[in-house]
């Protein structure tokens, strides 16, 4: 059935996406029942002024139809959008061409999607990118190289932008020159942790702030939860790097597989609590990743040898271990107990840093102990 009606008489319903921006202000309407209203009405800002009565036509309940009749007697949907774009934001809607794609086709998009910076057509090609806050240094070194890599390619990352191996992923993305995606639990303009506002504005420069949560939000505990299916989401698959068997990371993990999205995971060391949950995420039917091609391979995105070769060259040494190591490789297998020796070097340091060269593309593990140089195939 469809109603045109209103009792504000000659009152002018505002444009659709206006009345999706209010719509998505009342706590309890959510994709579903914006459908409903389309379906009643003939235009979705005839249902922003409809009576209580045609509300309850619609299929909106008493609870609902109430929110909605409070909120559009406070709520100035012009003087809404001046507000959000005085504290530097935009925003789209679920009825606007511009939505991403790959979140409007979840099963609860958010109505309205707020952002800082630029979202482009080519963020459809995305990685999501999570893990613990109370990463190790193998960790961020591991997220930050992965995702170095993945920017090089195209692929936009993107992360949560809390401590850890979300900032590493940033971080990571933005020194691969490509683009990163900070989906928050708070407004767009309300960063937190507080310590990365300096990140936040260089990712709004190479990638947008993202929230379905209107500018001026502060960062609650029950929004952070929400926002990990926006960040699988708008992705092709979520790459946990380091998390407790208990975590955010996972959470998004379980939700990218119901979403329908891949799953992968870096493997750590078995006696660290911090890796359990990525061992699990394997043990589970996650793809183990141990450089860019695993994740590209899966995604069936456009990569060959030579250019897992060429990224490997672009890569330059970051330490002074790892360039002693990589001076000491050779096309041969070589052992970590000759290699020790040769760099003067413990045997645990030259175990760890071949361990990052080879998620670089630098090293190749080619049997127990044995590690050569990468070569061009």
């Amino acid at each position: 059935m469809k109603n045109t009606l209103n009792p504000a008489g000659s009152q002018r319903p505002p444009e659709a996406r206006l009345a999706c921006l209010g719509l998505s202000l009342v706590s309890g309407i959510g994709p579903r029942r914006l459908e409903r209203l389309r379906r009643y009405f003939d235009d979705i800002g005839d249902a922003w002024l409809a009576s209580e009565q045609q509300l309850a036509q619609a299929g909106l309940d008493r609870r609902l139809r109430g929110r909605l009749v409070a909120l559009r007697r406070e709520l100035d949907l012009e003087r809404e959008v001046e507000r959000i774009r005085a504290r530097g934001a935009e925003f789209l809607t679920l009825l606007d061409d511009g939505y991403p794609e790959a979140l409007r086709n979840i099963s609860d998009p958010p109505l309205t999607l707020y952002f800082r910076g630029e979202l482009l057509p080519g963020d459809r090609h995305a990685l999501g990118l999570v893990g613990t806050r109370k990463a190790t240094s193998y960790g961020r070194d591991v997220a930050g190289q992965l995702a170095q890599d993945l920017a090089r390619q195209g692929i936009t990352v993107i992360s949560g932008l809390a401590y850890g191996i979300d900032a590493a992923a940033h971080r990571g993305a933005l020194k691969g020159g490509g683009r990163t995606l900070a989906v928050l639990g708070s407004g767009v303009d309300v960063i937190y942790p507080a310590n990365h506002r300096q990140l936040a504005q260089e990712i709004c420069r190479n990638g947008a702030l993202i929230s379905e949560y209107p500018p001026g939000t502060l960062p609650e505990g029950r929004n952070f939860p929400r926002r990990n299916r926006l960040i699988s989401g708008l992705s092709l698959g979520i790459l946990v790097v380091q998390a407790p068997l208990t975590s955010g990371a996972i959470i998004t993990a379980n939700i990218a597989g119901e979403q329908g999205r891949e799953v992968f995971a870096v493997p750590g060391n078995i006696l660290d609590s911090a890796s359990a949950g990525c061992h699990r995420l394997i043990q589970d039917g996650a793809k183990l990743v141990t450089g860019v091609g695993d994740i590209l391979d899966e995604l069936n995105l456009a990569w060959t040898r030579a250019e897992s070769a060429d990224v490997a060259r672009q890569v330059v040494p970051a330490n002074e271990s790892e360039a002693r190591l990589l001076a000491s490789l050779e096309a041969e297998p070589t052992h970590v107990d000759d290699l020790a020796r040769k760099c003067q070097m413990p045997v645990a340091t030259v175990s760890s840093t071949l361990t990052i060269l080879e998620l670089r593309g630098l090293a190749r593990k080619v049997g127990p102990m044995q590690y050569s140089r990468s070569q061009p195939v």
